[in-house]
Order: C-alpha cells, then sequence, then structure tokens
C-alpha cells in the first residue's frame, strides 16, 4: 500500500476514473461471490454478513494526511480486496469524505448486497456507483459468479433496479465477459435483456487480461468486444485495457522493483504486495504491464498463480 498506509493505496490509473486513490475497508477475499475470474484470487470468506471490518476514523485520518500532503486524484474509489458493502458503516466513510474533499466518491462493487435498504442507502451517498453483472441467467451466474447460497440473480437483478431508481449518481454497470461462458448470442441477449430492465447510465465490457482465480479463463478478443458492445447499443463500452502496451513506454520504479524480485525466484501476488508494501489492485496494474511488455510470465502451481521473470 501506499508508504505508511494501511487503508489507502494509489493513486493508481484507471481507464474509467482516471487517477483514483483506493481505499480499502474489507479484508482480502471477503466478498459474496467467489468469480472465476477475480485477479486477486479465490474467496477465502464468502459472506452476506455486513461487520465494522476496519475502523472508519483511522481510514478518514490516513485520508486526512493524503490530502495534507498535497493529493491530486480524479476520483476516490472504495474498492480493493473485497466486497466493500460489507463494511456496515460504508455510509458514514462516505459522509467522511465529503465533508474533507470535494473530489467525487466513486464505489466499486459486485452488486449483490442491493436488495438491501441498508447498503441502498450507504451507496447513493456516492457520486458514482460501479455494479456488476455478468450473466443473464440462474445458471450462468453459479457457473461464473458462483454466489454465496442465499444471492440470487433474481436478488441481484431487484437491487439493481431498486437502486437505480433511488440513486441520483451515476450508475455504470461492468459486465465481464469470459470466452465459452457467457458470451454467445443467446446469453448476450438475455443480458441485454436485464440491462434494459435495469437503466444505468453506462454499460462498460471487461474480460480477463489480468491473472484469474482460475486456471484456463479464456479472455474474449477486443474485436469480439466491440461486436457484443454494439449489439447490447445503450452507451456500451469496452474498458479491458488492451492498450496498455501501446500507451505505456517505460516501466515506472515499482514495476522495476517488482522486476528485480521476480528476477532472484517467483513470486506470489502476495508476495509482491508484502515486500514491496504496495495493495493487490495497484501491485496488478504493474504486473500487467510488465506481462504486456513480455518481462514476466506466470504458471500456476498447488492452486496459486506465481509469476516470474521471463528468460532474454
Amino acid at each position: 500500500m501506499t508508504e505508511g498506509k494501511k487503508y489507502l493505496y494509489g493513486p493508481v490509473p484507471s481507464r474509467r476514473l482516471g487517477l483514483s486513490l483506493g481505499i480499502d475497508i474489507v479484508p482480502l477475499k471477503s466478498c459474496t461471490l467467489d468469480c472465476v475470474y477475480c485477479q486477486l484470487g479465490k474467496t477465502t470468506d464468502k459472506t452476506i454478513e455486513r461487520k465494522d471490518y476496519v475502523p472508519i476514523k483511522a481510514v478518514l485520518t490516513e485520508l486526512k494526511d493524503k490530502l495534507n500532503e498535497g493529493l491530486k486524484a480524479d476520483f476516490i474509489t472504495i474498492s480493493g480486496s473485497g466486497e466493500p458493502t460489507l463494511h456496515l458503516r460504508l455510509g458514514e466513510l462516505i459522509e467522511g469524505i465529503k465533508k474533507i474533499t470535494d473530489i467525487p466518491v466513486a464505489i466499486m462493487t459486485n452488486g449483490t448486497l442491493l436488495y438491501r435498504q441498508d447498503v441502498r442507502t450507504d451507496c447513493a451517498k456516492a457520486d458514482v456507483v460501479v455494479p456488476s453483472l455478468d450473466a443473464g441467467d440462474a445458471n450462468t451466474f453459479r457457473k461464473v459468479n458462483r454466489p454465496h447460497k442465499d444471492i440470487s440473480i433474481e436478488k441481484l437483478v431487484d437491487g439493481l433496479c431498486k437502486f437505480r431508481k433511488e440513486f441520483s449518481g451515476q450508475m455504470w454497470l461492468e459486465v465481464f465477459l469470459i470466452e465459452g461462458l457467457n458470451t454467445d448470442t443467446a446469453e448476450i441477449d438475455k443480458i441485454k435483456e436485464l440491462i434494459q430492465r435495469i437503466g444505468p447510465d453506462k454499460v462498460q465490457l471487461n474480460t480477463a487480461v489480468r491473472p484469474t482465480a482460475e486456471a484456463g479463463v479464456k479472455k474474449v478478443d477486443a474485436e469480439k468486444l466491440g461486436t457484443i458492445a454494439s449489439r447490447i447499443g445503450q452507451g456500451c463500452e469496452v474498458v479491458a485495457d488492451f492498450l496498455s502496451r501501446h500507451t505505456r513506454k517505460h516501466i515506472d520504479s515499482k514495476a522495476e522493483d517488482i522486476l528485480s524480485m521476480l528476477k532472484r525466484r517467483p513470486c506470489s501476488l502476495n508476495d509482491i504486495c508484502s515486500g514491496l508494501s504496495i495493495h493487490p489492485d495497484e501491485a496488478l496494474k504493474y504486473i500487467t504491464e510488465l506481462r504486456e511488455q513480455g518481462a514476466i510470465n506466470s504458471e500456476e502451481k498447488t492452486g496459486k498463480i506465481f509469476f516470474k521473470a521471463s528468460c532474454r
């Protein structure tokens, strides 16, 4: 994470949110889902119970310090290591942020708890909310998202519809596509039908350009994503970061630190984060850049992904 910071990371570049300062308020992989494509690995605590996971006062103190250091960011984004709506005092955190800065607040959420009024009330305090919808029916939902037993696609969609009616800010719906799982014409038509019911301000298509929780998760190529975006319509755009290798012309110091580690021995994501004191989301930005440049590659061992420097 940011040096000396326990709950903040970045700012890191985001295709959707510009320069984004991340706030992490839930332990690693505490989530309502166990998505096959998750870049942070498998869920270790699948739960729907909201808890006071981290002290909100301490989070706001860190943010004040960061602002006093001259923070420049387009968004403050609540996301991180797990599902942020699991934090019982999410609304209090957003209110606290808005008292000390005019930087807009975004929430990256899987949307599964929006069927709850208290969660919708908390999320409505943000400026932008980015929930997910990766399936058009219950069967695909189970295959792709592997939800908690008390979460159904009907609950998910009902919550998204209610939130859209109540929320005055921007709602950008992310659809994560996996080749062979949720990309055939019938499935896209089902997803489109649900999108029409929900009525988000934007629809954003993503795919597996980073390492995933399960091996064998196949990304959808850029051309096909474009075709699907056209089929969905409704302001649908592709946000998967295919262009990084063309737009990033150098490796910054943190990426060089990662490469230096991997030249000595293979490391997991957790090894890299612990060794360099950076957040997983931030580390994955640099890992993706290094992979696209051919500087590193990955392999799976005993269910865990390890990264290593490429032989040159």
